[in-house]
């Protein structure tokens, strides 16, 4: 599992919500969860237990009671049927000119090396390298476990500092004393792949997913599933999909490499390239055999949000080890890169520490990785992220004359384990809730629809077709309804449809709007900030959804609630 430092949480993704008064945003991780708490919406399917979800972590539903409209009173979230969503589209969009008005052109890359050399990594400071004991104050789901891994010391290590046995009960608030570690265990340096082979990004852009899958001959080019409506649709009917239709659509959504899923696959089940799946794989092909992740579909949506988890915490300095069962832990070494830290991170979960690090060396998971593509550092971009890019112009997310309101500061852009790229808005409303909207979301900037699927609109800025290169925005939460269609050439501020709960669960309506460049998440309130028509985001306690907004001297901060303090609109 991994830990994380206090400076900047990184939340776990729990299942379960609790009842509380209707909101207006994504979830927030500091609440209470339980879902036998949950009241039905009717007509909306239920999301069961461990299944990963559209938004960050499960969110609030509101009551049947705050949906209906007040007695006499026509509308609500009741009025209006459920509008069906069609499929998702499967197949690459065909690339074709791009029209006058695009920021730019196709992005340029640097000419690739003839042999792959990793890049060095600058060495990181380390929590080893403290000089003094440190005081730490318990937090809720703390353990001796989780705190001692974030600094590189066992629970025995902590017992021992604090007079205390590693059965004690712990109580928020409480002081404890961390020792300097002692014996301090690195996991391996070993660089496996650059961060471009991790993201969904340039490098993918001329992969051709069906026919690799195919020239395979494996048991993957074969295998069908039928995965839940909900999943893709919002409809409780299940699709049947292939192999390569699941790995396509869960590279897209979470923007994790294509490539690094099968290989990923291949080293854990022997799915891409052998006709039989390996002994207790067909079930559970990633080999996490956990209740309610049964088949291809849970089990890479599940890997796809642990790559990035470790991907984007080792990036913000968030991440410090990684724990094992029996309070094994192992410190990542600190002069590794993003992309190989999101490879341990993945594997971490899935076997004790001594087969991790087995598979970590040369002759594990890089030479299955190298058997299928070669060597990944001969088509490195490094670095994914130019030192100093620039955002191009955008504004804020619907019409002008509207008054929205600022709904949640920087957040997790797709699931848990992705950066803090996000920002919500919530239209004018009479009421709180899932409630259908005739309000528009705009587009921010010119670009072309890439994806236009259940509750999501891609839009690639520079106009080449590829999703994993340059710019891209991504509008989460788009209603089926009037939704733009893929391959629509759109303008600043044309309309992309209307902000919704769809994607999935939502305690009300809104948009969940992030920014990727060549396949990365990035970050709305560190190194290059997220500014719509001026207004500049940022962090605000170090916590998940917490945030501002500042435009000269006005300060709006982000509020599951609609008031002046958070009111915005566009000039």
């Amino acid at each position: 599992m991994i830990r994380m430092l206090d400076r900047r949480p990184w939340p776990l993704l729990v299942a379960g919500v609790a009842l509380a008064g209707a909101a207006l945003a994504c979830s927030r991780s500091d609440l209470p969860q339980d879902f036998s708490a949950i009241t039905q919406i009717p007509g909306v399917p239920t999301i069961p237990l461990g299944f990963d979800t559209l938004d960050v972590t499960p969110v609030i539903i509101p009551t049947l009671a705050q949906l209906l409209p007040p007695p006499g009173q026509e509308g609500g979230a009741t009025s209006a049927p459920l509008m069906q969503s069609p499929a998702p589209t499967l197949t690459p969009f065909a690339k074709g000119p791009t029209p006058a008005g695009l920021l730019g052109t196709p992005t340029p890359f640097p000419p690739r090396p003839v042999a792959g050399i990793p890049t060095p990594n600058p060495t990181r400071d380390s929590v080893l390298s403290r000089t003094s004991i440190e005081i730490y104050t318990i937090q809720r789901g703390d353990t001796l476990n989780v705190i001692g891994s974030q600094y590189g010391l066992s629970a025995q290590d902590i017992a021992d500092a604090n007079g205390m046995t590693i059965t004690d009960t712990l109580f928020v608030g409480q002081t404890l004393n961390i020792p300097l570690p002692e014996r301090p265990v690195y996991g391996p340096a070993l660089k496996i792949l650059p961060d471009s082979e991790l993201v969904f990004g340039p490098g993918d852009a001329g992969f051709d997913l069906e026919g690799f899958i195919a020239r395979q001959g494996g048991y993957l080019a074969t295998y069908s599933e039928d995965v839940p409506g909900y999943a893709l649709d919002g409809l409780s009917e299940f699709r049947t999909l292939t192999g390569a239709e699941i790995v396509r659509i869960i590279s897209a959504r979470y923007s994790v490499s294509p490539r690094l899923l099968l290989a990923v696959l291949e080293f854990q089940s022997g799915w891409v390239t052998g006709a039989e799946p390996r002994a207790g794989t067909l079930e559970y092909p990633m080999r996490r055999a956990e209740q309610g992740r049964e088949g291809l579909f849970k089990q890479l949506t599940w890997s796809a949000n642990q790559l990035n988890n470790g991907y984007y915490a080792w990036q913000s300095g968030a991440l410090i080890s990684f724990g094992f069962d029996a309070g094994v832990s192992r410190i990542v070494a600190p002069t590794l890169n993003p992309g190989t830290v999101g490879v341990q991170s993945l594997f971490s979960r899935l076997m004790p520490a001594s087969e991790w690090e087995r598979t970590l060396s040369a002759g594990g998971f890089p030479a299955t990785y190298a058997a299928l593509f070669g060597d990944p550092f001969t088509r490195a971009v490094d670095p994914v992220v130019p030192a100093d890019l620039q955002q191009p112009p955008l504004v804020l997310p619907f019409e002008p004359g509207k008054i929205w309101a600022y709904t949640g500061g920087p957040h997790a852009a797709f699931d848990f384990g992705s950066a803090w790229a996000s920002l919500d808005f919530a239209p004018p409303a009479e009421a709180e809730g899932c409630l259908q909207s005739e309000e528009w979301v705009t587009a921010s900037a010119p670009g072309l629809v890439l994806r236009s699927e259940y509750g999501a609109v891609a839009v690639d800025l520079d106009g080449d077709g590829a999703e994993g290169t340059g710019w891209v925005m991504v509008y989460f939460h788009v209603e089926q309804r009037d939704r733009v269609s893929v391959g629509t050439f759109v303008q600043t501020g044309d309309r992309l449809g209307h902000p919704s709960c769809e994607g999935g669960i939502s305690n009300g309506t809104h948009v969940h709007l992030s920014r990727k460049y060549n396949g990365e998440w990035i970050a709305a309130d560190t190194g290059i900030p997220f500014v719509l028509d001026g207004w500049q985001a940022g962090g605000l306690n170090d916590t998940e959804y917490d945030g501002t907004l500042r435009k000269g001297a006005i300060t709006l901060e982000a509020c599951n609630c609609r008031d002046e303090s958070n009111a915005i609109s566009r000039p």
